[in-house]
This record gives C-alpha cells, sequence and structure tokens, in this order.
C-alpha cells in the first residue's frame, strides 16, 4: 500500500502495531533463514525525511524541484495543470539543501521510462510534467509522450545540484528572477539559473536504503543467536555471527559454530 506524503509540522498517529509473532527458532538451517526477515522494514517504510538527490539514478519517488531563485522556491503545479514557481516554506536559513515540501502542489513523483535513462515527474493531481516547442511548462497529460520524458544531468562543479533537460536539449530555467520567478524549458546552455537541487525521500534513495538493510542485518541480539546454534556463545563468537550476517555468510558460519560446540562437548 502506498504511504501518504508527510510533511514536517503533522501530527502522527499513535495506533499501535501488531507485535511481530517469531516462530519459534530450531537449530536447523532452514530456521536460520527466518532471521534475515526478522528486522525493522517497517521503521524503513516510515521514514519520511527528506534528502538531497545525488545522482541520477537517485531521482525517484517522491522528489521537489529547488529552484536557484532569491527566495527558496519550487516548482510546483495547481489542479489545472498550471506550473508555477511556489515558495519554500520549510527551508533552515534559505539552504536549500534543506528543503522539505509544505504543500503537495509542491510534490512531483518521479520515475523511470522503461528502456531509458529518462524522468517522468508525474504532479499530484495524476498528471504529468511536460514541455512544448517554446518552451512552456504545464502537467495536463495523463500519459507519457517525449515532451513528458527528461534527463537529469548532474553538475560538474556543485555536486547534488542538476540541470533538467528536455527532449529538444533545452534545459528548465528560471527567468525574470523577483520576489516569484517564472519557470521555462528553452534555455540554450547550462547557467546559473538553469542549476536546481532535487530532493527526495530518504527511503527511497538507493543508497540509503542499502545502508539501512546493512544496519538492519547487524541487529540481532545474542540471546537470539543462542537460540539458532542451541548453546551459550563466547565474546568472539557472537561477533563472528554478526560480521558473517552482515557480509552473507550467516549460515555457513552458523554451521561452523555449531560444530565447533560438538566437538568442544566430546573433547
Amino acid at each position: 500500500m502506498v504511504k501518504p506524503l508527510a510533511f514536517k509540522g503533522d501530527k502522527k498517529s499513535n495506533k499501535r502495531k501488531t507485535p511481530h509473532q517469531d516462530s519459534s527458532l530450531n537449530v536447523e538451517e532452514s530456521d536460520t533463514k527466518a532471521l534475515t526477515v526478522h528486522t525493522t522494514k517497517a521503521e524503513a517504510e516510515e521514514d519520511d525525511s527528506w534528502v538531497t538527490a545525488e545522482a541520477a539514478t537517485d531521482v525517484t519517488g517522491p522528489i521537489i524541484f529547488a529552484l536557484p531563485s532569491a527566495r527558496p522556491t519550487c516548482i510546483a503545479c495547481d489542479a489545472n495543470g498550471k506550473v508555477f514557481a511556489s515558495e519554500i516554506e520549510n527551508i533552515v536559513e534559505g539552504d536549500l539543501a534543506t528543503a522539505e515540501p509544505h504543500d503537495v502542489r509542491q510534490v512531483w513523483i518521479a520515475s523511470r521510462v522503461a528502456g531509458t535513462d529518462e524522468i517522468s515527474f508525474k504532479g499530484h493531481h495524476g498528471r504529468y510534467l511536460s514541455c512544448d516547442k517554446i518552451g512552456v511548462l504545464s502537467a495536463t497529460r495523463e500519459a507519457i509522450s517525449p515532451e513528458e520524458s527528461f534527463l537529469c544531468i548532474p553538475s560538474p562543479e556543485t555536486p547534488g545540484m542538476f540541470s533538467v533537460q528536455t527532449v529538444r536539449e533545452t534545459f528548465l530555467t528560471i527567468v525574470a528572477d523577483n520576489k516569484v520567478p517564472d519557470i521555462r524549458g528553452d534555455a540554450e546552455s547550462v547557467s546559473f539559473n538553469t542549476t536546481l537541487r532535487i530532493r527526495m525521500q530518504a527511503r527511497f534513495k538507493p543508497r540509503l536504503k542499502a545502508n539501512k538493510e546493512s544496519r538492519t542485518r547487524e541487529k540481532i541480539s545474542r540471546k537470539e543467536l543462542e537460540e539458532v546454534v542451541g548453546r551459550r556463545l563466547e565474546e568472539g563468537e557472537v561477533r563472528r555471527l554478526k560480521k558473517a550476517r552482515v557480509q552473507g555468510d550467516f549460515h555457513e558460519a552458523i554451521l561452523d559454530v555449531r560444530v565447533k560446540g560438538k566437538h568442544d562437548k566430546y573433547s
């Protein structure tokens, strides 16, 4: 089930969750597989913090385009598909690296266009960001065509910044940057005005997901390990099994520790 967007300041639900019921742990190798499922997956799914995309492959899931305007703004659209610059309220001292949305109209769902490096951006109303031949942006189409496909090109000079290229090899840009800038898609070259920051939900960032899964695999108690092995463990054995759990050879390490235990018993 898709988790609804949450914004900074929203009250979080205090609903109690049914505790996970572990099946009985035996000493058979097949039962050790249950431990790899005994994770904090729910915690990962509840992570609604926002981080900066650092590579084009990061850009997926809910995102906001933080613009290089004098006042912090981002690309938004209304229910009729009009694209406009919306002021960012959730930000620390004007730093775009801390920007978070406060309005669902500021959020776009980024998805990879199948078989390409291009990305589509769906608005809150279910229609896609589009750029026509004269550079006018809108979000009125329900299907993806070349005009709804974009490339996110990382800035070679500033990590965490991107230029968003259209199918006609022009770039999204801000113009007439007074109080609120206009946004177009007809810049012919990369400049300060075409360089923006993409903020995304942390739980969708591939590297953070991998790190979280790695940390999750480390979360196993001495008691759980001893129940799997079937005897009390020495400190060195606990460290070895936890390390093996992270490295992916947990089952082999369990068997080795069991064999050692049998040898110690009959020696």
